[in-house]
């Protein structure tokens, strides 16, 4: 299983998935340690904030889960609809957030949930949806 973790430094798990462009991703394999197999940098159009869709492949998918500092609602519905869940996380070290997932004790976001540990608002600017709050337990 392919886990990907927000990480804007590539060394701590960080905040803001929906404009994060750097991830680092772990593979999980039943009963060993998660390993770091891949580093992801976006360019700005591929942010999932920015991602229009359509027939475009992005980087992502494919991705069982995706683990971050936070998480906005629109974030979580579209990881959602990529087929990979979304855990929000305190933790800054990315393969101990991994292996706390890993072994069912990092809970994923509630289903279309988010997070507000992030400062979108309801009715932004023009061309932007609001973002939903709570569904991480944190806020």
């Amino acid at each position: 299983m392919r886990i990907a973790v927000t990480s804007q430094d590539f060394r701590t798990v960080t905040g803001h998935a929906g404009k994060a462009r750097r991830f680092l991703v772990y593979e999980i394999v039943q009963g060993e340690a998660p390993r770091e197999v891949e580093r992801i940098e976006l360019p700005p159009e591929l942010t999932v904030h920015e991602f229009g869709g359509g027939t475009s492949e992005h980087p992502l998918r494919g991705m069982k889960a995706l683990i971050t500092g936070g998480a906005g609602g629109g974030f979580v519905r579209r990881m959602e609809s990529w087929g990979a869940q979304v855990a929000v996380t305190d933790q800054t070290d990315p393969a101990a957030a991994v292996l706390a997932f890993s072994r069912g004790e990092l809970p994923a976001t509630a289903p279309g949930g988010g997070c507000g540990h992030h400062d979108h608002h309801a009715g932004g600017p023009e061309g932007h949806e609001g973002h939903g709050h709570g569904g991480c337990g944190n806020c």
